[in-house]
């Protein structure tokens, strides 16, 4: 256990102190994100994918989704674990799950959706120091069983399309 816990201190601080406005850390995507004034500056808030962004968080686009619509839900807050979020802002992270969900029934119409996270490295989290949420929506028979047969991800849709598609859903909902 003294060597599981000296690997976990040198992946993951226990002090969990933010390292997003370090000068020697490369910045965070999901902090820009959740700086993105998408109406002010709809050029960056497509650059960075974010189509929604207000006090509770940001939603947007997985730049490397599962499938068409893949979206992250992230609070504002530098923070690897649930544990580290009030109260509050776990549940602002819920209603922008709520918001992504609209949306991509509005846009796609998915059968189904996988809603989940994953938190901390071991676990698969591909960015441990700041937690996001993942809602990617499904329909019966889709593609997602090939990232795990074949190691490759089928979308049908370019990513500058679906960004358009959805934004311009968002302005509806």
């Amino acid at each position: 256990m003294d060597y599981i816990s000296r690997i976990c201190d040198e992946i993951q601080p226990r002090d969990k102190q933010s390292t997003a406005n370090k000068p020697d850390k490369p910045a965070c995507f999901l902090c820009e994100a959740g700086q993105t004034d998408v109406e002010a500056d709809p050029e960056l808030a497509e650059k960075r994918l974010v189509l929604w962004q207000d006090h509770r968080g940001a939603l947007l686009l997985n730049r490397y989704p599962y499938s068409s619509g893949h979206l992250l839900v992230t609070p504002h807050a530098h923070v690897g674990d649930l544990t580290d979020l009030s109260a509050e802002q776990r549940a602002n992270l819920m209603e922008l799950i709520v918001l992504g969900q609209q949306l991509l029934t509005t846009t796609y119409n998915p059968q189904g959706f996988n809603v989940g996270m994953n938190l901390g490295r071991a676990a698969g989290a591909g960015v441990p120091g700041h937690m996001h949420i993942h809602i990617v929506p499904r329909w019966t028979g889709d593609a997602n069983f090939m990232t795990t047969v074949a190691g490759l991800r089928v979308t049908p849709q370019a990513i500058e399309h679906t960004y358009e598609w959805l934004r311009q859903a968002m302005a509806k909902i």
